[in-house]
């Protein structure tokens, strides 16, 4: 007998990090720790592409400061940094307004109709980042989410011929030399494909496999992606063209931010956008409430449609009309004979 991968009962918001939960970009603590002048670090990166061109290098820009905070390890600058750091700098990284909690109070929505109960529907969160994953780690909202995804350090990289070594040299003096994991704003689409067809939960689930709709554990109108500008367009197209929900944020106190959000609006890219603000009773909290909400209602209204469509009606008693009742009394009296007969 055949049946669908899973129940297709769960709801995630997918959230960028940087500029969406939090005001500033993650690194900072990290800056402070080394005495790293930031802006100076981010106008060498944000100049990284144009001088390697010059030089007949192409490099990617979203990714480019992997590896120049490499290149500051090297120089020794930022030496020592492992990823035990980078979890403690993580630790220091300070939300917008009404996070981490708004996580778990949204969880608590999606329980608190009797409905919503009986059919088991639960609210997941991810967050997809462009930004360091240990550091997102090391935070305060890490135990509040279903899955992180962002750039990975390696530490003392495997050496050639490890393969023919039995045993490998332990190095205590750990330090980040490689990168493990690149996650840039087309990449980032991946891993929406991961969390639709359920990779991110079960390994044995390639994300470039054929999976039919029915089959995947998110559907992408289950989803609600949140961002803070144009570097999330393909994640708001792929969300969007799936049937899910889009939002922008922005810092109230950038109107440069508003503006940016207003045309993303205009063009269709997102269905609203709001200031990043996520205490109860805000224009986004009450946005996102409204349409978990409605995502509930739909789950609801689908999951008993189905299950009326295919349960047959068993037999019943009918009850007749009372002219049927009349007619089958008549049925029944002795015939009487006619005197043409």
């Amino acid at each position: 007998m055949s049946s669908t991968l899973f129940t297709q009962n769960i709801i995630a918001c997918i959230w960028d990090f940087d500029k969406t939960l939090i005001p500033a970009y993650m690194q900072a603590p990290l800056f402070r720790r080394y005495g790293v002048d930031e802006a100076n670090f981010w106008a060498e990166t944000n100049a990284l592409a144009e001088n390697y061109r010059k030089r007949g290098y192409h490099i990617s820009a979203e990714t480019s400061y992997l590896n120049h905070l490499l290149t500051y390890v090297l120089s020794g600058q930022m030496g020592g940094l492992n990823n035990r750091i980078l979890r403690e700098c993580g630790a220091e990284i300070r939300f917008y307004p009404g996070l981490p909690d708004f996580f778990a109070q949204s969880r608590a929505w999606v329980k608190a109709k009797p409905e919503y109960q009986k059919h088991e529907i639960e609210l997941e969160h991810y967050i997809v980042s462009t930004g360091i994953a240990e550091m997102i780690r090391g935070s305060a909202i890490a135990p509040m989410v279903d899955g992180i995804w962002g750039c990975e350090f390696i530490e003392n990289p495997l050496r050639p011929g490890f393969l023919k070594q039995n045993e490998l040299a332990i190095e205590a003096a750990a330090e980040i030399s490689q990168i493990g994991m690149m996650i840039d704003n087309t990449t980032k689409t991946r891993a929406i494909f991961e969390i639709n067809k359920g990779t991110s939960k079960n390994p044995g689930i390639d994300v470039n496999a054929k999976v039919t709709p029915e089959d995947r554990r998110i559907p992408l109108q289950n989803m609600i992606y949140i961002a803070d500008g144009p570097s999330d367009i393909p994640s708001f197209s792929v969300v969007k063209k799936g049937g899910g929900k889009t939002y922008a944020v922005y810092n109230p106190a950038n109107r440069a931010e508003f503006e940016q959000n207003d045309r993303l609006r205009q063009t269709g890219r997102v269905d609203h956008y709001g200031p990043a603000d996520y205490t109860e009773g805000s224009a986004t909290t009450n946005w996102l409430h409204m349409h978990l909400e409605k995502m509930c209602d739909r789950l609801v209204s689908d999951r008993e449609a189905a299950v009326a469509s295919r349960v047959a009606r068993p037999p019943r008693h009918l009850n007749a009309t009372p002219e049927e009742e009349a007619a089958r009394r008549l049925s029944k009296l002795p015939k009487q004979s006619s005197f043409l007969e």
